[in-house]
């Protein structure tokens, strides 16, 4: 079967090729196959970008275009999981009044893409803009947006249920944040991708198209988007970071122009790195590790495994909010060979819903055995002795955390008819994947989640299975996991700094959230990265990787 796979992708790669990767005129720079004059880094991926309005995204196809146009106030070290460094503010800010205040100095003379000044002001908007629902400015990002849904999850809810009570100018280049209680991942929580800073004047011009148009400040300004197959960014001449070190974040931007190309399919991806159509390109199988590495001229890198793809239970649907239901399919699903089969080196089989390499991880927990027979047992105490018909959502494109979605589905589905539960196998373009799962259409689907935050467990078990993201819309909690007991250990977590009091709750949490089983844990997994020899001053990382440092040889 996976022969004829790859036989009908030859073909699909054949029509690709036949009107060119490059077919617009663009050619990679410095060597690379074609010549070219332009020094232009080709970077190819699975699926398109969903929104480029920075707080209407939490897909790692949108925040690796978001990370080249847009800075936030900080930004971790290159390189780093767990080094804060300033961005758009000067220096990484000390707690003040036991943590409830924090004062930014700001870089003076930053300018953002049209021209306009970034200072306290434009902090002040933006922050204004996320957490004020009757703000005129607190809509936009496109029809698939997340609705504000990082600000919502990180922050507890908008308006006065928001953790950020106030954010003032104190002058031109300095802001207060006043907090309503102390939050521990604070700081690392402004260094996401989420609350990078946009410019103030392009929304107020079109807020409602700003998705689609974005400005910043930083290394690289939108230029187009032929959406379903191509972003173009341009060199910002006068990105403020030019004069930094690379070790502080800065540095370049060394080429001319950055284009992202999409080609879902796998096989043709290779085909496109191989032949040189592109710079580098992600989201391969670990079938296609060796014939990149093998390939003169290519090598492979790999991000850091701080991930975790999952299988969510929809507990607002019949038969799962049955916990016996949720156990007996955790035992019919044989995931050691899931993992070993599609993740080979790169996986690990997954335990808990946070990836191992996390500060507070509870390694007592350990996953499922796989056991048809227990399963069936537990299938005949739930009044289903003859199983049931279900449906299984699989993602349509590659994902750092799911490689290769359909053919992990399919060796559920048939794990799961070994119990006698026939699940139908349903799949939509990513976009309506994300939002059709966010509506909670689904029985059970297979997703992931990155960590974008310096790897602290609360962005993954805060916003993937606390009661106040299963939302209705844009849900983040997909299993609608509802539990007050793990909400206040969660929420506890949170609103501390003690070390030793957040890792005995975190403790608590997951041994909680193993038991009642909301998803099924599959792999931690190690993204690799392919690209062409001639490409120096890549940095991988796990937090979506930046491009300023980029140079192609031979080019300007």
């Amino acid at each position: 079967m996976r022969f004829g796979v790859r036989c009908i992708a030859i073909v699909v790669f054949a029509a690709f090729v036949s009107f060119g990767c490059g077919g617009d005129g663009e050619t990679i720079g410095g060597g690379q196959s074609g010549g070219g004059e332009e020094n232009t880094f080709i970077f190819g991926r699975g699926p398109d970008s969903v929104s480029l309005d920075p707080i209407h995204q939490t897909d790692t196809e949108s925040r690796i275009v978001i990370r080249q146009i847009f800075d936030g106030l900080l930004d971790f070290a290159p390189g780093s999981t767990t080094e804060l460094i300033p961005a758009l503010a000067s220096e990484v800010p000390e707690p003040e009044e036991d943590g409830t205040v924090y004062t930014f100095p700001l870089r003076e003379g930053v300018k953002f893409h049209d021209g306009t000044d970034f200072n306290a002001e434009a902090v002040v908007f933006n922050f204004e803009r996320w957490k004020d629902t009757d703000n005129e400015f607190h809509r936009g990002g496109g029809a698939q947006g997340t609705n504000f849904s990082y600000y919502d999850s990180l922050f507890g809810g908008f308006d006065d249920e928001s953790v950020i009570e106030n954010v003032e100018a104190v002058d031109e280049y300095t802001v207060r944040f006043t907090l309503r209680e102390p939050q521990g991942p604070f700081l690392k929580n402004l260094a996401t991708a989420g609350f990078y800073i946009a410019s103030p004047e392009a929304i107020r011009d079109n807020v409602e198209d700003f998705w689609q148009e974005p400005v910043g400040t930083g290394a690289f300004r939108f230029t187009s988007w032929d959406q379903g197959t191509t972003i173009r960014l341009e060199k910002f001449e006068d990105w403020w970071g030019a004069e930094l070190s690379e070790e502080e974040g800065g540095g370049g931007p060394y080429v001319d122009n950055v284009v992202f190309r999409s080609i879902p399919d796998n096989t043709a991806r290779v085909a496109a790195l191989t032949a040189g159509e592109l710079s580098a390109a992600d989201g391969f199988t670990p079938d296609d590790i060796p014939t990149i590495e093998e390939r003169d001229g290519l090598r492979v890198e790999n991000r850091a495994p701080l991930n975790v793809g999952y299988m969510a239970f929809n507990m607002d649907r019949e038969p799962f909010d049955d916990p016996l239901v949720r156990e007996a399919i955790s035992h019919a699903i044989n995931m050691e060979e899931i993992v070993e089969s599609f993740f080979g080196e790169i996986g690990e089989v997954a335990t808990n819903p946070m990836p191992s390499e996390l500060p507070f991880f509870n390694e007592d927990v350990q996953p499922y055995e796989y056991d048809p027979d227990r399963a069936r047992e537990l299938l005949e105490e739930a009044g289903m002795p003859d199983g049931f018909e279900t449906n299984l959502y699989y993602l349509p494109i590659p994902r750092p955390y799911l490689q290769d979605s359909r053919g992990i589905a399919q060796a559920m589905q048939r794990d799961l008819e070994e119990v006698g539960i026939e699940a139908e196998l349903i799949t939509y373009e990513f976009g309506t994947y994300i939002e059709r799962t966010g509506r909670g259409e689904h029985d059970m689907a297979l997703l992931g989640w990155n960590n974008v935050n310096d790897g602290d467990p609360d962005w993954h078990l805060n916003v993937l299975l606390n009661s106040a993201t299963a939302t209705e819309t844009n849900a983040q909690n997909i299993s609608y996991y509802r539990n007050p007991e793990v909400d206040e250990l969660l929420a506890d977590a949170r609103s501390t700094v003690d070390e030793g009091e957040r890792r005995d709750l975190y403790y608590e949490a997951q041994e909680i959230i193993h038991e009642d089983a909301p998803m099924l844990p599959i792999a931690y997994v190690a993204a690799p990265v392919g690209l062409q020899d001639t490409v120096e001053g890549y940095v991988p990382s796990p937090f979506s990787d930046r491009f300023n440092t980029i140079r192609m040889e031979g080019g300007s």
